[in-house]
């Protein structure tokens, strides 16, 4: 009996099949920056289950000998599903031999997933995006100094944040780089003379995202935010579209969020946002 194994058989039948770390090919992606991802999850049925501690004042002091009052911690959990973000490429044989095609292929693809992965984690509402996420704290327009969001970060450390980040589109970052030092100047009041401001705000790193609304912004606490993040998983055939002589490319992520506290989390506006 002769017995057909993928040793002994064209690459074609038996296609190869690719997974990366994230952190490798999708390295810009906000989930990655912005939350702290807790595990893997293969599946739309699954879930990831993330336990925390409900932190509550209860300490105190005692005298010395004295029965110490007991205290129980309150144990908690968020519940993370996912979805799978998908693209698919056809690509005629003659073209993907083409000596620079798979590197801009593949350039491509990784920025089309983190795209959608932006977007989906800001603006989604089924799992809800962090923007419409119940709980986060609304720190109200940012007018003609920061004021407001000295305010609105003072708030969420009074609530227990340490914030990681602020979250700008590119639009609302213009609009801070053109805030002056007083009425009369020219200067910038994050930078000055003709050199480029530095992005941060208040010490924090600034991260820009035109997938977050015209002249608005988030303050984020990456301790804050669980998530669940998959490798990406890259695959190629070329028997999928062998009637055309052609080879089929498909890559696949899989990530889902939750805010564990939404309250350690603010948005603001810039300016005038309804005007946009």
């Amino acid at each position: 009996m002769t017995l057909i194994t993928t040793p002994t058989t064209g690459g074609a039948w038996s296609p190869d099949g690719y997974a990366f770390a994230p952190s490798d090919v999708v390295p810009d992606a906000l989930i990655l920056k912005t939350a702290t991802v807790a595990g893997e999850i293969d599946g739309d049925a699954p879930t990831l289950r993330v336990a925390f501690v409900d932190d509550v004042d209860t300490a105190d002091y005692v005298a010395e000998g004295a029965t110490i009052t007991e205290s129980d911690p309150t144990l908690d959990e968020v519940e993370i599903k996912t979805k799978k973000i998908s693209r698919l490429v056809n690509l005629s044989s003659e073209q993907f031999r083409q000596p620079q095609t798979p590197q801009q292929i593949a350039q491509s693809v990784a920025r089309d997933l983190v795209a959608k992965a932006d977007a989906s984690y800001l603006g989604d509402t089924d799992p809800v995006g962090l923007l419409n996420a119940p709980g986060v704290v609304d720190g109200g327009p940012i007018g003609v100094n920061l004021d407001a969001l000295v305010d609105l970060v003072a708030e969420l450390e009074a609530n227990g944040a340490n914030p990681t980040a602020i979250i700008l589109d590119p639009l609302g970052w213009a609009e801070f780089r053109k805030l002056k030092t007083g009425d009369t100047y020219n200067s910038s009041l994050l930078g000055a003379g003709t050199s480029d401001a530095q992005a941060l705000l208040l010490s924090l790193p600034i991260l820009r995202s035109r997938f977050i609304p015209a002249h608005s912004g988030m303050v984020v606490d990456r301790n804050a935010i669980a998530a669940a993040a998959g490798t990406v998983r890259v695959a190629q055939s070329e028997h999928a579209l062998f009637a055309n002589d052609a080879v089929q490319i498909r890559a696949t992520w899989r990530i889902g969020w939750k805010p564990v506290r939404a309250d350690r989390l603010g948005r603001f506006t810039i300016g005038d946002a309804s005007s946009v």
